[in-house]
């Protein structure tokens, strides 16, 4: 089952962007999902292609017009869900990256200016999500950090899917420090214990390892874990 995605942007010439490129680039190409970009302007009602106004009420800046963004919508979205990328939405985690790539279809809004008006959210039932605490001049760059996050779990597109399984957040843990040749590097050795060929304990102490940075850097996830 391939993914389809549709992006409603202002901007449809910035995708696929680094999303044509190394993994989700060949898989773009195999057909193991596919992007259409839809220009919210082309549904405006003036020659200037205007798709936002002052917000009701006052306020700095301008808002996109329901009746635009209803336009693009209704002539694109056809079923699935839709996303609007917005830092009012729910964290994206792995567990909602999980969860979006079983879909076949996602729908995704990059805002633009201040925001939309909420009406289109209420009127399409659409998700918010957000990749931070923290504001960037539009939805483009979080609808590709979302789209790459969903694309790498689909089936095919990691050359050995057993990787995915000790990542960070997978298991609520941050992943266990990585090693590789020159086995001596400016003085640094690899852990003996990573040499010895011994899978279970190399196993258990890479959990260790895992627990250990999770409880110094993470403590939030391990509070999730638990409850």
């Amino acid at each position: 089952m391939a993914l389809n995605v549709t992006v409603l942007t202002i901007f449809p010439e910035v995708f696929p962007g680094f999303l044509g490129t190394s993994l989700t680039g060949r898989a773009l190409e195999k057909g193991t999902w596919s992007i259409k970009t839809v220009n919210i302007r082309d549904y405006a009602f003036d020659k200037h292609g205007s798709v936002d106004d002052t917000p009701c009420g006052g306020g700095a800046g301008m808002i996109m017009r329901p009746d635009v963004l209803g336009e693009a919508i209704e002539h694109n979205h056809k079923k699935g869900k839709i996303i609007y990328m917005s830092p009012k939405g729910k964290p994206l985690n792995q567990a909602k990256v999980h969860e979006l790539s079983k879909e076949e279809n996602l729908t995704i809004l990059c805002g633009r200016f201040e925001g939309i008006d909420e009406r289109v959210i209420e009127e399409y039932e659409i998700e918010e999500i957000s990749i931070g605490d923290y504001i960037l001049t539009g939805g483009e760059q979080a609808a590709m950090i979302l789209i790459d996050a969903v694309v790498r779990l689909l089936d095919g597109v990691l050359g050995n899917s057993d990787s995915i399984k000790n990542e960070s957040f997978e298991n609520k843990l941050l992943e266990y420090p990585q090693y590789t040749r020159p086995i001596e590097w400016k003085g640094r050795t690899v852990p003996e214990i990573l040499l010895s060929g011994h899978h279970e304990n190399i196993s258990k102490w890479q959990h260790e390892q895992a627990l250990k940075i999770t409880k110094e850097r993470r403590p939030d996830l391990l509070k999730e874990k638990s409850s």
